[in-house]
């Protein structure tokens, strides 16, 4: 469902109805179009013919370019992908009204409870073996809903107005939470605490690139929803800032990348780093394996269990309806624990 490539020297051809990657000369893997859904680049030095460009784009299948570090260079998708007008058109004049500040507080609220329920999620396999920790993680887990509290008090008829007091609820309830995953991490990682931009530890490297891949599947999802990914809420405007793919993200960081690395490091799944500590090849794409095998895997969502990854599309298309009036409201995803 997912071609992952990286190497310098690789090469993605089409053979009839098939992907081909290639390095010196010699077939590496072959991938049928049929059950392709996306193309992950790694890094440079991999090149792509015109006609997988061409065919993927047919197709609906996005092209993904990330660095070493699972910061996104790019994304190709078909030209007719971005042509929903009325959407965007209602997405920017929500900003300027109160649908913007309930949009916004819906991403914080769907963060501080995945926060939550993550939380009970790890607990309950330490209530026999570690019972106080199992009461701390059961009890930071309901500090949440004072943060929630808080963040439903705030007042405004414009986001531009509550802006760093939902930033303000949202980070100090990040402080509480990455403080309680500390307690799961193994010893041997000496991890610092959670750090973003520029970590060089094993756990952060490993949380950061996982962050990556999930933010192109968020991207994706906004773009077919025909939503501008550039036209965030909680995330305020900057030049090439992505921020309504930061807003959306917010609902899904905890229950797919958080459980999938710290379920990875408890099992002791190596977590190894070059000299210039960056994740190794082998390790990149086991844990772009693991978080896209995460996005297939099901959680309740209306009543029925459904894939994260339709789940995300869903939402997103949720949020498309909601600025459009189609919707009464827009309700952010909670993952069950």
């Amino acid at each position: 469902m997912e071609l992952i490539v990286e190497g310098k020297g690789t090469f993605i051809g089409k053979h009839q109805m098939r992907l081909r990657v290639t390095r010196a000369q010699q077939t590496i893997t072959e991938t049928p179009l049929i059950h392709l859904k996306q193309i992950l680049i790694i890094d440079s030095g991999v090149s792509i013919s015109s006609d997988v460009i061409h065919v993927c784009s047919d197709e609906g299948i996005a092209i993904h370019f990330l660095d070493r570090r699972g910061s996104v260079v790019a994304g190709l998708y078909s030209a007719g992908l971005t042509g929903t007008v009325l959407t965007r058109r209602a997405q920017l004049l929500a900003y300027e009204h109160a649908a913007g500040v309930l949009i916004a507080k819906a991403f914080v609220a769907g963060k501080l409870e995945n926060q939550a329920n993550v939380l009970r999620y790890m607990a309950k396999y330490r209530k026999e073996t570690d019972p106080a920790l199992y009461e701390e993680m059961m009890l930071v887990a309901l500090e949440m809903h004072d943060y929630l509290y808080e963040l439903e008090q705030l007042k405004a008829e414009k986001i531009d107005l509550l802006r760093e007091q939902m930033l303000s609820v949202e980070g100090r309830a990040a402080q509480r939470y990455w403080a309680t995953v500390a307690r799961l991490i193994p010893t041997e990682l000496a991890w610092p605490g959670r750090e973003t931009r520029g970590a060089k530890d094993k756990m952060n490297a490993a949380l950061n690139y996982g962050y990556g891949i999930l933010y192109c599947q968020v991207e994706q999802v906004l773009t077919l929803a025909g939503l501008d990914p550039y036209g965030g809420f909680l995330h305020a405007d900057r030049p090439g800032k992505p921020s309504l793919v930061l807003d959306l993200i917010e609902e899904f960081r905890q229950t797919v990348v958080d459980r999938t690395i710290i379920g990875l490091v408890n099992k002791r799944v190596p977590i190894e780093q070059d000299e210039s500590q960056l994740l190794t090849e082998a390790t990149r794409k086991k844990i772009a394996e693991k978080v896209l095998e995460r996005l297939e895997s099901s959680e309740l969502y209306e009543k029925k269990r459904q894939a994260l990854r339709f789940i995300m599309q869903s939402q997103a298309r949720h949020l498309a309806l909601f600025v459009r009036g189609e919707r009464e409201q827009y309700e952010p995803f909670v993952a069950n624990w």
